[in-house]
């Protein structure tokens, strides 16, 4: 099945607009599940944050339920000190495995953890040391100094875990937010684009829908054009085999009548005579070249091209018009060329050569001459007709094989305007062409061409 370029274009905005639908439903999938991850990694944060502050709590507490316990030897307190150093374990069991993919801070905990369990020794060893002589607690104790320094420690390690997170955190955040907005920025884009390309092939489909009812419309005025061609060429034919039956009548009766008192009857009194005759030819002709014109229309003007001797038929032509012309003018036949015969059909050449040697001698002044040349070659065989006449006006060119068609200056001589028309259409059968080259009141030349495909006999 070959598809047209509208049709392709057409499958091809489908499948784009679905990629592109597809591309949308994957970024907004993405959009989600960023905004997911990125609120995971706030609460996570924040979490491992209140842990951090959860230590420094537990720390606190621990140390004043000791110096509770140091000062006053209430067992409660040393309970209490017992429970917060505990909390402790469960504390760093919450930190551990968030800070596991976390190199230095996994260090940093490691570290704090052997502060933390360093301080809980130093814890234990205060209070076997100032049980019961609290007078003894001075600051320059080396327990109590190394106690405080490693408190300076335990807070600097926390410090340095919260600010690590909150810097990843702020990364973390960043990045989200940079990817978050170019695949946002790509949703209206993607949705702006997914409705010019699907308005694109709508058009497309509208124009492809307006063109197969153009073409529709198009296919019945031609069967239409064609019926009525066809009854056209059915009532001329009819015409035609009705009147040519009286007309041959007529024109042979008044020439048998004209042959038999011609000698008994002085020529000025046969000119009634020869009229009936000359406008029987006429209608006669008018006849053949309406019912030539519509089989043309029609596509039934048949064409049956063979091989012709050129001279004899040019020759046979020019006494035709001699024999049966009334005019004055004179005509001259010249015969060029190195060929003797041509590849056409006669009766097609007959109408075209008849019917500009017609015009040639209607258009011409009288006793002025009429050229008639023959041109055989192999390539090709042509036909030239001169006159002497009105010529025909520059205006009139464009319009002149054209039905009924008349130049502007031949309105007072009698014609239908079909000849010119019949001889193009007899010509364009025959894959020929013709030129025309006139001058008002100098004269009018037509050449007329067919080209020879066939070159041996």
């Amino acid at each position: 099945m070959r598809w047209s370029s509208e049709g392709k274009w057409a499958i091809g905005g489908f499948a784009l607009v679905l990629m592109l639908m597809g591309t949308l439903s994957v970024t907004s999938h993405q959009n989600a599940a960023q905004l997911v991850e990125s609120a995971n990694q706030v609460r996570q944060t924040n979490e491992l944050l209140d842990v951090l502050t959860d230590i420094s709590a537990a720390l606190t507490e621990a140390e004043s339920r000791r110096w509770g316990y140091i000062l006053f030897g209430d067992r409660k307190e040393l309970d209490e000190y017992n429970a917060a150093v505990k909390s402790l374990d469960d504390i760093f069991d919450k930190l551990r495995q968030p800070l596991a993919d976390t190199p230095i801070q996994k260090q940093r905990l490691d570290q704090l953890e052997d502060l933390i369990a360093e301080r809980v020794k130093l814890f234990q060893q205060s209070i076997e040391t100032y049980q019961g002589r609290q007078s003894q607690i001075v600051s320059t104790d080396p327990l109590i100094k190394r106690t405080k320094e490693n408190l300076d420690e335990i807070r600097k390690i926390i410090s340095e875990l919260e600010t690590k997170e909150e810097e990843l955190l702020e990364i973390q955040v960043e990045e989200a937010q940079a990817n978050l907005q170019m695949r946002m920025l790509i949703e209206p884009v993607g949705t702006v684009l997914t409705f010019g390309i699907l308005s694109s092939v709508f058009v497309i489909l509208y124009r492809q829908m307006l063109r197969r009812q153009q073409a529709e419309a198009f296919q019945r005025k031609l069967v239409q054009e064609k019926e009525l061609s066809e009854l056209k060429l059915q009532l001329f034919s009819m015409v035609s085999h009705e009147f040519r039956t009286p007309l041959s009548l007529i024109l042979g009766s008044a020439q048998l009548l004209g042959e038999s008192i011609k000698h008994q009857v002085e020529p000025n009194k046969l000119k009634n005579l020869y009229r009936i005759q000359s406008s029987a030819k006429m209608i006669t002709q008018l006849l053949s070249d309406i019912l030539t014109l519509a089989r043309a229309d029609a596509g039934k003007l048949e064409y049956s091209p063979d091989w012709l001797e050129m001279q004899t038929f040019c020759l046979n032509l020019v006494e035709d018009f001699q024999l049966f012309s009334e005019s004055k003018c004179s005509l001259k036949f010249t015969d060029k060329g190195s060929c003797l015969h041509a590849y056409v059909d006669e009766k097609l050449l007959y109408s075209i050569l008849s019917n500009l040697l017609s015009n040639a001698i209607k258009y011409s002044l009288p006793d002025s001459p009429v050229h008639f040349t023959l041109i055989c070659e192999p390539e090709r065989v042509s036909f030239q007709v001169r006159d002497e006449g009105i010529g025909i006006p520059s205006e009139n060119l464009a319009q002149l094989y054209e039905p009924f068609s008349r130049g502007s200056n031949a309105k007072a001589i009698l014609g239908t305007g079909l000849g010119l028309a019949v001889v193009k259409k007899c010509l364009d059968l025959q894959g020929g062409a013709i030129t025309v080259n006139s001058e008002l009141g100098v004269g009018t030349t037509f050449t007329v061409t067919i080209p020879q495909a066939i070159v041996s006999t």
